[in-house]
């Protein structure tokens, strides 16, 4: 996958928005990596607020609705990972800024 896939995926899970934060997921720092393979199957490695997230499947969905919408991508794998653990030093300064969070 080139980068500028890469790059088409993240902008579009910068429309998944933490509906508790109010900040999309790439600049909260939840999502690791994105992959495409040659199939068009999008694998999407990021983690969340806490382990108990009760919004975890609606941000997932959110994602699959999101890079469903890019041609290329003929379905998707969402993989929640605990490790490493998420912090608020993974947000963006944009998500910092916005949170108020130093």
């Amino acid at each position: 996958m080139d980068q500028d896939m890469k790059d088409s995926m993240l902008s579009a899970l910068e429309n998944v928005i933490d509906p508790e934060l109010g900040i999309d997921i790439v600049n909260l720092g939840l999502v690791y990596d994105v992959e495409l393979d040659d199939e068009g199957v999008a694998t999407v490695t990021m983690t969340l607020t806490s382990m108990g997230c009760p919004l975890g499947p609606v941000i997932v969905d959110q994602v699959n609705t999101a890079l469903n919408e890019l041609p290329e991508v003929k379905s998707t794998n969402v993989n929640i990972v605990w490790n490493p653990p998420w912090s608020k030093d993974k947000m963006s300064r944009y998500a910092k800024m916005a949170l108020g969070v130093r």
